[in-house]
């Protein structure tokens, strides 16, 4: 009997402390809404764009934001290194789905009690995008980051707090799979080596490229 017609379901694995995937999370029709909402988004007030970088190069991801626009390394209300315009606005229904995101990673109904997210950072990856490993540090909160993974399936490189260097972990991410970084894990080095072309399902609107939604709490304000 073969294994491609009854697949074994991915269970949940904790990484690292207060580090959780959670395989399979969104179902199609939430990927699907979540898709055309990203389309929406790209187009503006701030289109998707590939982010400049101090030392002069660019970013092989294109990023568009939500609630807070982020360009290195810092938060404004404007797209200041884009067309200085304000930034859309950050959905009640983007903070619903994380606070349900946090509960179902850590495996407790209290979890996302007291989760505000207040802005979310949208990269689009296509078969040639990498990220290099790094920490997401610019917010002056430590609440989890939550991130969602649409389309092509990806390596995700989990490492450690100190360097970019090992420890770290190579995770596979694949359509409607939940990840989760927050407690001793909050601070820790990840990035994006590999993207893995043509393993869309097309079913969750993505025909071509990786989707990823991260929401965050900035400890901004205002």
């Amino acid at each position: 009997m073969s294994d491609a017609l009854f697949p074994v379901p991915r269970a949940r694995v904790e990484i690292a402390p207060g580090a959780v995937h959670v395989p399979g999370w969104l179902d199609v029709d939430e990927q699907r809404r979540l898709v055309a909402a990203c389309r929406d988004w790209a187009r503006g007030p701030v289109p998707i764009r590939h982010t400049a970088l101090p030392g002069g190069g660019r970013m092989s991801v294109q990023t568009v934001c939500l609630g807070w626009h982020w360009s290195p390394y810092r938060y404004t209300r404007t797209a200041v290194d884009v067309n200085d315009a304000p930034v859309a606005p950050f959905p009640d229904r983007l903070g619903d789905l994380g606070r349900r995101a946090l509960v179902a990673a850590y495996d407790d109904p209290h979890a996302g009690d007291d989760y505000t997210p207040d802005t979310a950072l949208i990269n689009f990856y296509d078969g040639d995008a990498r990220m290099g490993m790094h920490q997401d540090k610019d917010e002056r909160s430590d609440a989890p980051i939550v991130s969602l993974s649409i389309g092509d399936a990806c390596t995700f490189r989990f490492g450690n707090t100190e360097s970019r260097g090992r420890p770290h972990r190579d995770v596979r991410l694949e359509s409607g799979d939940l990840f989760v970084f927050g407690g001793p894990s909050r601070f820790a080095y990840h990035g994006v080596p590999k993207v893995f072309p043509g393993t869309a399902d097309p079913a969750s609107g993505m025909t071509r490229g990786r989707l990823n939604l991260t929401m965050r709490v900035t400890g901004l304000g205002g």
